[in-house]
């Protein structure tokens, strides 16, 4: 199975396939609303911004298994997210990240690129860098601010 197999509920109820992003490099963040990390939606926007005319999309997966750190609601989160950091990249519907319930997609991407703690996703703001082909080609821990991952971004799309 490749990404493009995957589907998930956008922050707005809308099933969308991962297939709509075919030929795109993405980035893939479970995010928190409520976390020591959560300023870095304002470089997640930022590297939108810049490189989403050249095929870059910014993919955010609310998840409150840390902490307790992402408490809100759908609706909740969207207006945490536009209000504090003009966040306009997609957002969708809050996830489970490890465990049994782990959403499929993030099954899929613990598989192919493990991390400190074996696949398991280790906090809050942990990133996967996906190439055009749908390919994970890169895993970034929470303390990797998205400014550091710029560099990976253009190298993919240089692609």
């Amino acid at each position: 199975m490749s990404l493009y197999g995957f589907s998930a509920k956008l922050n707005n109820g809308q099933e969308q396939s991962l297939s709509n992003y075919k030929g795109r490099v993405l980035l893939i963040v479970n995010t928190a609303s409520q976390c020591g990390f959560t300023p870095q939606y304002k470089g997640l926007q930022e590297l939108y911004a810049k490189y989403h005319d050249r095929g870059l999309e910014v993919l955010g997966f609310p998840c409150d298994q840390f902490g307790h750190q992402e408490p809100g609601n759908d609706e909740e989160i969207k207006t945490f997210c536009e209000t504090n950091y003009a966040v306009n990249f997609p957002l969708f519907s809050k996830i489970e990240v490890n465990g049994d319930g782990a959403h499929p997609l993030y099954k899929f991407l613990k598989s192919e690129k493990g991390g400190l703690l074996g696949d398991a996703i280790k906090w809050n703001f942990t990133k996967f860098l996906v190439d055009k082909q749908g390919s994970v080609v890169e895993r970034f821990a929470p303390t990797t601010t998205p400014e550091k991952i710029a560099a990976d971004i253009e190298r993919e799309l240089a692609k």
